[in-house]
């Protein structure tokens, strides 16, 4: 029964967030199984509030439920890699095209520098530390050209299909041969709309997600 606690929050709210967390910061890996019982000690929440967290995760595509088994965390297949990398490139393209519209290159100048520092730091010594910090920073910029489209809509579907990326991503996390090229690659996107060419800008953008694919392993 989904009774609000103390605070006034449905505890499956508080589950499907536990869930969520588990999810997308790797404590639940890609086509990992996990049996209700498990599930319900890892978010340590009721059962009832567990289940229904499992449906909505289910619906966002993060999970598949296993009647009478447990729940399957999604899998990273080829597929599933190109779809969502390419929904996140559709979105970039067109927020880095706004950015250049509404003159607001200026608001990646600190953006831009928090890259050339990891850019700098990843060519002498790549650390765990660095490594995070690197995907701080490469995830700050997606959600940059994101923000910028200003539209709701497409901020929620944006952020489903971010968490998607995130529970793949913990499958094959950023490896150090990857942190110097895309860093290189983020900073000619923010160069680009710097120089208010929209279509290079956007070039920029499909660029970044072929060769992201490549590290990835698939060819487009």
């Amino acid at each position: 029964m989904n009774m609000p606690d103390a605070e006034g929050l449905l505890l499956a709210d508080k589950a499907f967030v536990a869930l969520r967390e588990l999810l997308t910061n790797g404590g639940l890996r890609a086509g990992q199984f996990v049996s209700m019982p498990d599930l319900v000690k890892l978010i340590g929440l009721p059962i009832a509030p567990v289940r229904e967290a499992v449906k909505r995760a289910e619906s966002a595509g993060l999970v598949r439920i296993l009647p009478k088994r447990g729940v399957a965390v999604m899998q990273a297949t080829p597929e599933l890699i190109r779809d969502c990398f390419h929904l996140r490139t559709i979105f970039d393209q067109e927020g880095a095209r706004q950015l250049v519209r509404s003159g607001a290159a200026a608001r990646l100048d600190e953006l831009r520098e928090r890259h050339r520092r990891v850019l700098e730091a990843a060519r002498h010594d790549i650390t765990p530390s660095l490594q995070r910090e690197a995907m701080a920073v490469d995830w700050a910029l997606h959600t940059t050209l994101a923000d910028a489209l200003g539209n709701e809509s497409a901020r929620e579907i944006y952020a489903r299909n971010r968490d998607r990326i995130s529970v793949i991503q913990h499958s094959r996390p950023l490896l150090p041969d990857r942190i110097v090229p895309a860093m290189e690659e983020h900073l000619q996107i923010m160069d680009a709309i710097a120089g208010g060419n929209e279509e290079q800008a956007a070039a920029e953008v499909r660029d970044h997600f072929r060769q992201t694919l490549r590290w990835w392993g698939i060819i487009v």
